[in-house]
């Protein structure tokens, strides 16, 4: 799903809002502020992309917190390095990797966040397991993704395209309670956002997508 990403400034002053402001993003929400960031806190980014995430996430970690961004396409890991080579950010790095197969070690991640990317895994599980392992104890989970408000019609599963544009591969809110739960998360939160259908129609007008998919806010904690 593509959306626009506005900016309400551009401060020289600023690099990480430059680049922010700089890069068109691919997401569904906002999981930076749904993680609640913090200050020295490190965090990892599931399907970074151009590193627009990242770059926010930067702005509230701060100079001692850490910013990673991991991505499965050279072109966008390569294009993120560059945005944040050119914006000076020195406390975000990028990684080309698999989020199936999270290319680092157990818990050594404060949060985890994504933007409507684990929708297009076929083993969400899988991703959420890796997700979890990553995480210290007590770490975090936010996201914000595409899930299906009832089984999907045939004709829409069949869609590669629509594999691609983040709504064939929906799971249903129970199917991503029960992926969340089996990966070891608790305190599983997965709530519809309000303004979701305009959301939806506005990417795919007169298609009645709305009817079948939605964007919600997905948090969960590994204790």
């Amino acid at each position: 799903m593509i959306l626009s990403r506005n900016c309400s400034s551009s401060d020289p002053a600023n690099p990480v809002n430059t680049a922010c402001c700089n890069t068109n993003g691919l997401g569904c929400g906002d999981p930076t502020d749904l993680a609640a960031l913090q200050p020295g806190e490190t965090v990892l980014d599931l399907g970074s992309g151009p590193g627009f995430d990242c770059f926010v996430a930067a702005l509230h970690v701060g100079k001692r917190g850490r910013v990673v961004g991991i991505d499965f396409t050279p072109e966008m890991a390569q294009l993120a390095r560059r945005n944040a080579a050119e914006a000076g950010v020195v406390t975000v790095s990028f990684v080309l990797g698999d989020i199936e197969r999270l290319p680092t070690l157990d818990e050594v991640f404060d949060v985890v966040i994504s933007n409507c990317v684990i929708n297009l895994c076929p083993d969400k599980t899988r991703v959420l397991t890796e997700a979890h392992r990553v995480l210290r104890r007590g770490g975090r989970l936010a996201v914000s993704d595409i899930v299906a408000l009832a089984p999907l019609p045939r004709e829409i599963v069949d869609d590669l395209a629509l594999h691609s544009g983040c709504v064939a591969g929906a799971a249903t809110v129970d199917e991503m309670s029960m992926a969340l739960h089996e990966a070891g998360f608790n305190s599983v939160r997965i709530d519809i956002r309000e303004e979701s259908n305009k959301l939806i129609n506005a990417w795919a007008p007169d298609c009645g997508f709305e009817r079948f998919v939605a964007a919600a806010n997905i948090t969960a904690t590994r204790y």
